[in-house]
Order: C-alpha cells, then sequence, then structure tokens
C-alpha cells in the first residue's frame, strides 16, 4: 500500500497497519523456531540469515500474507519460492565457508540469493526467466540471464553450486564448473521421490548416470518443486 493509499485508507485500517508490519518479524521468528530448528537447522550463520531477509518481500504483495507459511509460494509462471525449511536443509547441508565461491542456479526472485550472500565469500546467480529477474526486489551477489542448465562457467570454477529445485540429471556443463573438492547441493529426483542431495567429483557417473564426474549421495526426502530444464531424457522401450 502507498503512502497515498495509506492515508486514504478507513481509520481502523490505518490502525491496523502498524500491527500488520510488526507482524511480520514476529512470523520470522515463528518461521525459525517451529520450522527450522525442529527439522535440525541448527547452524547459528543459517538461522541468522533467515532472521535477517525479509521472505515477504520476494514474493507478490497479493501472497505476502501466506509468505511465512510451511510451503512453497507460487511465483510467476511455473516456478515457486521454495518453503523455508527446504532452503534451510539446503543451507545446512552445504556448510558453508566464508570463502566459498558460490554458484546458484534458479535465482528466482532473489530469496534465495539473499541468504547465501551473507554465508559466502562470493555468489554468482544465473536465472533464465526474465519475468522473475523483473520481478527481484533486490539482487544479491552477480546475476546473470542465460539457461539454468548452462551454469555459468565464466566465474568457474566454483566451490559450491547451489540449484534451487530438483532435477533427474546434472549437465556435464555444471559438473564442469565444480572445483575438484566442491560440492553441489541440489533437490535429486530418484524413483520419483524428490530428496535432498550432496554431490561431489567423482572418477564416474553418479546414480542414475545422474551427474557425469558428480556423484550425489541422498540426504533424505525434502519438497522440491521439479525444474523441467533438468529433465531426464526418455528411454523407450519396446
Amino acid at each position: 500500500m502507498s503512502l497515498v493509499e495509506e492515508r486514504l485508507a478507513p481509520a481502523d485500517a490505518r490502525r491496523a497497519m502498524p500491527d500488520a508490519r510488526r507482524a511480520m518479524p514476529e512470523a520470522r521468528r515463528a518461521m525459525i523456531d517451529s520450522q527450522l530448528r525442529t527439522s535440525g537447522v541448527n547452524a547459528l550463520a543459517v538461522l541468522n540469515a533467515f532472521n535477517t531477509v525479509a521472505r515477504e518481500t520476494f514474493v507478490s504483495a497479493d501472497r505476502r500474507a501466506v509468505a511465512y507459511a510451511d510451503r512453497a509460494v507460487p511465483l510467476d509462471g511455473a516456478r515457486v519460492l521454495a518453503p523455508a525449511v527446504t532452503h534451510g536443509q539446503m543451507l545446512e547441508a552445504a556448510a558453508t565457508r566464508t570463502e566459498d565461491r558460490a554458484l546458484l542456479i534458479g535465482g528466482g526472485t532473489g530469496y534465495l540469493a539473499a541468504l547465501l550472500m551473507q554465508l559466502v565469500g562470493s555468489l554468482t546467480v544465473v536465472e533464465d526467466d526474465a519475468a522473475l529477474l523483473a520481478a527481484t526486489p533486490e539482487r544479491s551477489g552477480e546475476w546473470h540471464e542465460g539457461p539454468l542448465t548452462a551454469g555459468w562457467a565464466a566465474a568457474a570454477p566454483y566451490s559450491l553450486i547451489v540449484i534451487d529445485g530438483a532435477i533427474e540429471q546434472l549437465p556435464q556443463a555444471i559438473a564442469d564448473q565444480l572445483a575438484p573438492d566442491g560440492r553441489i547441493i541440489t533437490g535429486l529426483i530418484q524413483r520419483g521421490v524428490a530428496r535432498l542431495a550432496e554431490g561431489r567429483k567423482s572418477g564416474g557417473a553418479g546414480p542414475n548416470g545422474a551427474g557425469g564426474g558428480v556423484a550425489f549421495a541422498a540426504l533424505g526426502e525434502a519438497d522440491f518443486a521439479v525444474l523441467a530444464a533438468f529433465a531426464a531424457e526418455k528411454k523407450w522401450s519396446f
């Protein structure tokens, strides 16, 4: 609501506005206590990042009331803002370091980038959806528009690659951008189920051929939206 709209609002609505503004920080603290901590997200740096970043600013105005609900929030098109628990589990698993050179694939409207930027040394973000790029309220890190499956080779190698969604296979282009001792944190579809997974460089391909030089270890089921661009090639049988 603009300042003009606020002045023209009924008196009862104007009195309620400060309460609504106070409610968001309270909802953020409740999210940390009742969603993140209870799901094993306890790293102090990660919790501090969640407490600092206003999740509601990364969704459209008509969805801000549900920004802190324990579920995904739709964005423009087919993409969603993942539940806070999913992002929290990803960051906990990433074991971020202040010297990390990180790549975020799927910047969306910028929420995960804002969290990551507080935990790593440098951050490169790639997003392929022009509408989401236009809707981003703030851009933490260096943002680029391009296909998600290509990553961003110009700033490679990365010690940490985070893919904000579930993939069926990892393109070789992205595997090549991972530093030898680096790790990939992503959702991974295995037998039709989305799981949080960590990938590390290996001599061969990972499970089901995924990785092409990156082996994945599943860390548990998680609430990921599937990234269609990373679908495995269909195999026909007769």
